[in-house]
């Protein structure tokens, strides 16, 4: 799917990246479509391998040219162009930057203008609401005071927007409720600490908002940095929650207040997790999961498991263990 939010460069080839990363040029230039994660990457891309947890990524990704350091590279299929460098994200920050030059900013929209009333159908609205280039926005909508929406963004039919709402590098489906100081679609924390500054890493994707989903109150979701941010048709998250990059919700979950999930988790259907709660990053949780109140998640949950306590652990074990300790 073409990228609506940041401009990808359309000329870049392989001695770029390898000069990039101080690695000796190829007689053959050959071009590099885009840089994308194992999973969506396609044969004329550039992707990255730095876990084992993607090995069965790896095997089966359709792409060539991978970007890896020499621990990983006898786990990399033969038939793969490998890029061997010192620290992969990194040297991924740096290539994703050279495709996509503006997606370390996160600089404000300057061409919003007050609405034109006259541009969407039978758009409720109140006052001092500034939308961006391009903005779609569906039949039966409303939009709340003072709110932002920024270029390119697309809102689906019958959705109503809160007061102080910012939505910028989003898609939302219909039926689909945003409570006041919601912010959707900033840059994700992503970043390498240095001894001289800390560096950020460039965020690309978008945040795409399925069908009859509701955000409660000053909920931030953050965009995706290689792939999107996704929440899952039929979702209902509390206030205060925050979403990082690349974090995958499922349909039907319910997410109670002040929830917490660290990037490029990923949560199956119809789980419920309760107030104060913490995902950590790059775990899966099953489906038709339940997860207690001030939990810490530190490791993957399998499906129809009910967990709570730090380290999460099945709600059995927990009570027989507190009830030890009394």
């Amino acid at each position: 799917m073409k990228n609506i939010f940041f401009k990808k460069e359309n000329h870049i080839r392989i001695n770029d990246i390898l000069i990039l990363l101080d690695k000796r040029k190829q007689k053959k230039n050959y071009k590099i479509n885009d840089i994308n994660e194992l999973d969506n990457a396609k044969k004329n891309d550039i992707s990255f391998f730095n876990s084992i947890k993607y090995l069965n990524s790896i095997e089966i990704s359709k792409c060539d040219l991978i970007i890896t350091n020499k621990k990983f590279v006898s786990k990399i299929p033969k038939k793969k162009t490998i890029i061997e460098v010192d620290n992969v994200l990194l040297a991924v920050a740096k290539v994703t930057s050279l495709f996509y030059p503006k997606a370390l900013e996160d600089h404000f929209d300057n061409d919003v203008e007050l609405i034109d009333i006259k541009k969407f159908k039978r758009l409720k609205i109140g006052k001092n609401i500034l939308i961006g280039r391009n903005v779609k926005i569906g039949k039966n909508c409303s939009i709340g005071h003072n709110t932002i929406i920024e270029k390119n963004v697309v809102i689906g039919d019958n959705c109503h927007i809160g007061s102080n709402v910012i939505i910028k590098n989003s898609i939302i489906g219909f039926n689909t409720n945003i409570l006041d100081g919601a912010v959707l679609g900033k840059k994700g924390f992503g970043f390498f600490p240095s001894k001289v500054n800390n560096i950020r890493y460039p965020h690309k994707g978008a945040v795409i908002v399925g069908n009859n989903v509701e955000i409660g109150c000053n909920n931030t979701i953050d965009r995706g940095s290689l792939s999107n941010t996704i929440i899952g048709d039929g979702t209902f998250l509390d206030n205060q929650v925050h979403i990082a990059h690349n974090v995958k919700i499922g349909k039907n979950c319910i997410i109670t207040g002040q929830v917490g999930f660290a990037g490029s988790s990923s949560i199956g259907n119809r789980v419920l997790i309760g107030g104060q709660a913490g995902i950590s990053g790059h775990l899966t949780v099953g489906d038709n999961v339940q997860i207690g109140g001030g939990s810490g998640v530190i490791k993957n949950i399998p499906s129809n498991s009910k967990v709570m306590g730090y380290p999460a652990k099945s709600i059995r074990n927990f009570l027989k263990d507190n009830k030890l300790n009394d």
